[in-house]
């Protein structure tokens, strides 16, 4: 075949894909411009089909969302080449020559070549291949092996397989996507409320012999003919957004990726509020489509479901005169229940609490407390009796998780709760949290309901204690319920959520007491995350100032559950267990002071001292081995390691304390996946920058440094690095580590400057503006230099190499890193911090480094 007819083709392609998109730039009709690219498409294989001369007994198919005659912009060409038997070496040429030209024309072509036999064996097998074939259409060739193909996969179809196959191919699909479809970048496509939950319900439905459209489903008694208006609205508007998601991308791409979201918006015209960005809106609105395309997916599922287990073979048993069991489902005795008894659409859910047998509700149920939302009025919230109800939600020794997710898929909490329903959908722009705030603040309130279950135990162990010792525990639902709802607002969310809590808890007839440490732990929930993270442990000030603001050890505790739930919220990148040594240490030296021992007792010098000596003494060294060695160090080395690191240091260092050499030793991180690094080296200029120097050439992040000098002129310097990328083995680096540092440090030449790496795509969206605060601590013998930073690789570095051209002396660092957003704090001293001048200059200089 002559290269101008590839090309004429190629150009009919291009030419035909702009005139798509030109008209649907005026008629914004996503089912137009899908028929039309796939019209288009069509055209273009027919013809090529023919001029390159393929057998008159072959078929050429379209399959998949082709097949269906839906082609996104740049979405695969999924074609079968059917053939009535095996290709003999000149065909087989022939095919290859024609797959090869699609490719020529620009199409991203997704191609299989088999007979009818291996179609209906691989269908028989793979439930995938199935599914493909299931929305099959002829373009050209044979009718006869068309229907004949038609006719043998047809009949390798088991209707009931297919559907328990499918619904357990989206169980799994949602667990990729942790069962929410209000992650801050979802998939349009695959998300749980994406457009593949609606093919998912079609393609059942296909197998079923029900029907390809949503008015066929109505008519077969599945849906009502309001969902189907709701249907047909939620999918136009996903279609718009993968349709413009392709288009900005210029690719396939069905991620709404931060790059992208402002773009999107603006192609749905959409304008920014004072309050929210237009992208926030855009995304918003987004949000609300997918949980209503998941409200009719649950629909939908049970009702294909009940043909084949029909709920009316289930004996109902009466559970009280409003409602009944059918099954594992929860049924109301009549579908005017709600409307005679509104109180009852919050006793459905407790209800649902109280019997665990009960796995889900009967559509009639769902569908009558989605139109019941609307009887959640001023008075319906004011009712004693509801009240009751909804705290009897928090109360109930199980159920929590999966029923206030279900009271927000179906609106219900959001009614009931008018600034939980303002929160709905909302974006977190803050680059850490990876869900909207309603999404966040149920992971909160799962996390907690975790540590109150036995069969969690062994995740974290101490929790569960505190957790199940914890009285009146359905407190710290309320306090979760609470803690994040004033985002958004505008000013500290804290303090407005204070006001929230408040209200609540008297409404609702809380004790005073109760009223008190809920409102107090919504106000200081992020209060010991930032100690934990940003102040030195090792300090009795720091825990003295803590307890002082805890008082009790029931707040203590009940604060300590909260901020661990929250942090694991946010995000599965953002907890760590360098996070939860730090919690961990900050709960237990308070609840010691708070018990009754003095802030020395706390620290427990003379007991840590002890302990290391029987560690010691178990690796056999002898005693007062350790002597010469200690005399060197001072009581604050003490105070901030723990005794398992004093050890390792006296192991590798007691006979040798004045080492020419320097002396570099690591091992894995006892706390977490990462390493313990040890530099022990007569102290040197810039000494902390070749460290971090050297630690970011590696693509290491520092995420702890205790930096110390001994009597006798050495620094002592500790260190936990963490590979965030987790390319290698820890283990396999250390001798690297060991060595090739050692080497560094011995020579004073001039330091290797990492690179400065790449911006992560978020944050070239979603800027941090850095911020320096450099404060004299109460003693005033130290400053506590605190930075906020968009994360980056040599982040530290840079920081550093400041530091010590302002002559700043580091002594400890807290590095703490939120997704994209470093919050670092730094315990410093040196002789020009005293100079109000030379102080502006340090923070200007670091501020003007810390830009990108």
């Amino acid at each position: 075949m002559s290269r101008e007819i590839v090309e004429r083709l190629r150009a009919r392609l291009l030419q035909g894909q702009r005139s798509i998109r030109n008209e649907y730039e005026q008629h914004g009709t996503p089912t137009r411009m899908l028929h039309s690219r796939s019209k288009l498409v069509d055209g273009i294989l027919i013809e090529l089909w023919q001029v390159t001369g393929m057998p008159t007994d072959a078929t050429l198919v379209a399959v998949g969302g082709y097949g269906r005659g839906e082609l996104y912009p740049c979405s695969d060409v999924d074609i079968l080449v059917l053939l009535g038997g095996d290709a003999d070496p000149a065909l087989s040429e022939r095919i290859q020559q024609f797959i090869g030209q699609l490719w020529d024309l620009g199409l991203d072509i997704g191609h299989s070549v088999r007979t009818v036999e291996e179609c209906i064996e691989e269908a028989t097998r793979d439930v995938t291949v199935q599914t493909n074939l299931l929305e099959s259409r002829r373009l050209t060739g044979s009718q006869a092996l068309y229907r004949h193909f038609v006719t043998g996969t047809t009949g390798c179809f088991d209707p009931e397989s297919f559907f328990h196959a499918k619904r357990a191919e989206q169980e799994q699909r949602y667990n990729r996507f942790n069962h929410t479809p209000y992650a801050v970048e979802p998939n349009c496509k695959e998300s749980p409320g994406g457009l593949r939950d609606l093919q998912t319900i079609i393609w059942i439905a296909l197998a079923s012999g029900l029907g390809t459209r949503w008015s066929e489903l109505a008519r077969h008694g599945l849906i009502t003919r309001e969902e189907v208006n709701a249907l047909r609205k939620n999918e136009r508007l996903l279609q718009q957004v993968r349709i413009r998601l392709h288009y900005i991308a210029n690719r396939r791409e069905d991620r709404l990726i931060f790059d992208h979201q402002e773009a999107l918006a603006k192609a749905f015209g959409l304008k920014a509020t004072k309050a929210r960005r237009a992208s926030e809106v855009m995304m918003q609105r987004y949000y609300l489509a997918a949980k209503k395309i998941t409200q009719l997916n649950t629909i939908l599922l049970q009702n294909l479901g009940a043909r084949y287990q029909p709920l009316s073979s289930w004996q109902a048993h009466s559970l009280n005169e409003r409602f009944q069991s059918l099954g594992d489902q929860l049924d109301i005795v009549d579908d005017a229940l709600f409307e005679r008894h509104p109180s009852a659409i919050l006793e459905a859910f407790l209800l649902m609490e109280q019997h665990a047998e009960l796995k889900g509700m009967t559509v009639r149920t769902l569908r009558a407390l989605w139109h019941a939302r609307k009887l959640i009025t001023p008075a319906f919230r004011r009712d004693s009796t509801n009240r009751g109800l909804f705290l009897q939600l928090l109360q109930e020794p199980r159920g929590q998780t999966h029923e206030f997710r279900r009271l927000n898929q179906y609106s219900i909490l959001g009614t009931y709760l008018p600034n939980f329903g303002r929160i709905v959908g909302q974006m977190q722009h803050d680059l850490f949290h990876a869900y909207t705030v309603d999404q966040h603040i149920l992971q909160v309130l799962r996390n907690v309901r975790r540590f109150l279950m036995e069969e969690h135990a062994h995740e974290y162990p101490l929790m569960t204690r505190l957790a199940s010792e914890f009285e009146r525990p359905w407190l710290l639902f309320v306090a979760a319920l609470f803690h994040d709802i004033a985002k958004g607002r505008g000013g500290d969310h804290s303090t407005l959520g204070m006001a929230d809590a408040r209200r609540f808890c008297r409404e609702h007839g809380l004790s005073k007491e109760d009223n008190q440490l809920v409102v107090w732990l919504v106000q200081h929930h992020l209060t010991m995350s930032q100690i934990a993270q940003k102040q030195d442990l090792s300090d009795p000030d720091v825990i003295r100032k803590f307890v002082a603001l805890v008082r009790t050890e029931r707040r203590l505790a009940a604060l300590y559950i909260l901020t661990h739930a929250d942090i694991r919220g946010t995000s599965p990148k953002v907890w760590n267990g360098w996070k939860a040594n730090l919690l961990e240490a900050l709960f237990l030296a308070s609840r010691q002071l708070l018990r009754g021992k003095q802030p020395d007792q706390v620290m427990g010098i003379s007991e840590r001292q002890e302990a290391v000596r029987q560690k010691l003494r178990f690796f056999g060294l002898r005693p007062d081995s350790e002597s010469a060695f200690w005399r060197e160090l001072d009581t604050l080395y003490f105070l901030r390691h723990d005794a398992d690191e004093i050890a390792w240091h006296t192991r590798m260092l007691y006979y040798r304390p004045r080492s020419e050499e320097p002396v570099v030793k690591a091992r894995p991180s006892q706390v977490e996946a990462g390493i313990q690094v040890m530099v022990y080296t007569r102290d040197q200029q810039d000494l902390f920058v070749r460290l971090c120097a050297f630690f970011a050439r590696m693509g290491y992040s520092i995420v702890d440094a205790k930096i110390h000098t001994t009597s006798n002129g050495y620094a002592l310097d500790s260190f936990v690095v963490m590979d965030p990328n987790e390319r290698d083995s820890y283990r396999d680096v250390i001798a690297l580590i060991e060595h090739e540092l050692s080497a560094k440090l011995a020579r004073t030449d001039v330091v290797d400057a990492p690179s400065s790496g790449r911006l992560s795509r978020q944050l070239k969206h979603f800027p941090i503006a850095p911020s320096v605060s450099l404060q004299p601590d109460e003693r005033g013998q130290h400053y506590i230099l605190s930075i906020i930073a968009a994360d980056r690789p040599g982040l530290l570095f840079l920081i550093a190499r400041i530091l010590a051209a302002h002559e700043v002396n580091l002594h400890t660092a807290k590095i703490a890193t939120l997704g994209e957003r470093a919050e670092d704090t730094f315990l410093v001293s040196g002789p020009l911090l005293g100079n109000s001048a030379k102080t502006v200059q340090l923070e200007a200089d670091l501020l003007e480094a810390l830009k990108i």
